[in-house]
């Protein structure tokens, strides 16, 4: 019971720590920097919202609990499960600070990542390629921006 306890805290609410952490970090860096990563993590939420838009029009995955016929350990509508949205958030903000943060920010927000990955699939409410693609989708989408923008002298 105390294990599907973490699981459902973990699932529900643990992404606000991923902002907390970004939003410390970001709040810390002078103002150069702040624009950088401004520039940087605009460019890279909208090519990876637009990515998972496109991926989930181009597959169809229901949630689990809906073919596995139970009720997952927290509420969710029956909708597509791919990608799944808590982890592409989680991740789009891993991936954008892995190119300006130090070490230990960077692990932490990749650990968050995973345990929250690891909770939607354990709760019920993704298969494991859900959470695999929206990570997937967003280091591809910020390693485009990147070398996009470096390309160009943007960053």
């Amino acid at each position: 019971m105390t294990l599907s306890l973490f699981y459902i805290f973990t699932a529900k609410y643990l992404f606000v720590s991923s902002f907390i952490i970004g939003g410390i970090y970001f709040l810390q860096q002078p103002r150069v920097h702040q624009k950088k990563i401004l520039l940087f993590g605009t460019v890279s939420v909208i090519l990876i919202y637009m990515l998972a838009i496109v991926a989930g029009q181009l597959y169809n995955n229901p949630r689990p609990f809906v073919v596995g016929h139970f009720a997952p350990l927290i509420p969710h509508s029956p909708d597509n499960g791919f990608p799944s949205d808590h982890v592409l958030l989680v991740s789009a903000i891993a991936s954008i600070l892995t190119y300006f943060a130090n070490r230990r920010v960077i692990i932490s927000l990749w650990f968050i990542t995973v345990l929250i990955a690891i909770s939607r699939v354990y709760v019920g409410v993704h298969h494991p390629i859900d959470v695999i693609a929206s990570t997937l989708i967003s280091i591809g989408g910020t390693y485009v921006v990147w070398l996009t923008l470096t390309y160009h002298n943007k960053i």
